[in-house]
């Protein structure tokens, strides 16, 4: 039905920079908010941004001024633009979207996740 995969995920040391991208695929109307979740070791999965379609976006106040989420509505991509890492942004990061399928209506979806490892 859909998918959401995940890519940009990596190793990088401290103060360093990644950039998540998240595409979705498969019957899809339209896409709702979408927004970037992590998941670190014995913790449970917290909110990390998230996007409205009409562009409106809210971030944890652990990234506020570090990281930026972005949305590509033609491609149905989200993005996660990551600055100044630290260890404590190791995690799993996991995509998510409000979908509206085609028979089915509006419904979640989860990416994969992929692994943010911050460490010298």
């Amino acid at each position: 039905q859909v998918q959401l995969v995940e890519s940009g995920g990596g190793l990088v040391q401290p103060g360093g920079s990644l950039r998540l991208s998240c595409a979705a695929s498969g019957v899809i109307v339209s896409l709702g908010t979408m927004g970037w979740y992590r998941q670190a070791p014995g913790k449970q999965r917290d909110v990390v941004a998230t996007i409205t379609s009409g562009g409106s976006k809210d971030y944890a106040d652990s990234v506020k001024g570090r990281f930026t989420i972005s949305r590509d509505n033609a491609n149905n991509t989200v993005f996660l633009q990551m600055n100044s890492l630290s260890p404590e942004d190791t995690a799993v990061y996991y995509c998510k979207a409000e979908v509206l399928v085609i028979l089915i209506g509006r419904k979640n979806y989860w990416g994969q996740g992929t692994q943010v490892t911050v460490s010298s």
